[in-house]
């Protein structure tokens, strides 16, 4: 009986505890968005947020004021620190959420000789020729429970096809492997 009821509080807390800190977190920052827009009305801080980004996705696509988002574009561009953070954040959004993804072509990298030892990546650029690296392609790796990542260079034949959506190879990566894939029997 007690290893039954053990067995049903190892259970309880593998669902309570990531549902309570997903709510607080999320209250958390609705409460923190409210306060700092100063918003009386619980959850409308969002409503904001969302409305504004929805503004700026039509300005910056109408032909009248999209000259306006291209000169700050390019004033950010031109600013030494502002200009690698801009380019990079820009850059991994267009990659995750653009019209262009470039995380969808998961594969498998072999990191030792004989094939024993591989990584998830993504290729993000299938040619280097221009840097005089014939046969090479470009694979972006990135790290688990984390937003960060490496980009490794590597010969072609060390990559191999990962028959998956890239969308689910990113989850099942970044969750160190215990989200996303498919589950067997």
């Amino acid at each position: 009986m007690l290893k039954l009821l053990s067995k049903y509080f190892v259970r309880g807390l593998l669902f309570f505890i990531p549902a309570v800190v997903t709510i607080y977190l999320f209250y958390v920052a609705f409460v923190k968005l409210d306060r700092m827009l100063g918003l009386p009305i619980p959850g409308m801080g969002l409503v904001v947020i969302l409305t504004f980004i929805t503004l700026m996705g039509f300005l910056a696509s109408n032909f009248i004021t999209r000259r306006f988002f291209t000169l700050v574009e390019r004033i950010f561009e031109h600013i030494p620190l502002v200009k690698l953070l801009y380019s990079s954040i820009k850059d991994i959004t267009n990659a995750l959420v653009g019209e262009k993804k470039t995380f969808d072509y998961p594969v498998l990298v072999s990191l030792s000789p004989d094939g024993t030892v591989k990584v998830v990546g993504f290729i993000t650029k299938d040619t280097l020729q221009e840097w005089g690296l014939h046969d090479q392609v470009a694979v972006y790796l990135p790290q688990s429970y984390n937003f960060a990542g490496n980009m490794v260079v590597v010969p072609k034949d060390r990559v191999s096809p990962i028959e998956a959506e890239g969308s689910e190879v990113l989850t099942f990566v970044l969750s160190g492997g215990v989200a996303g894939g498919k589950e067997t029997g």
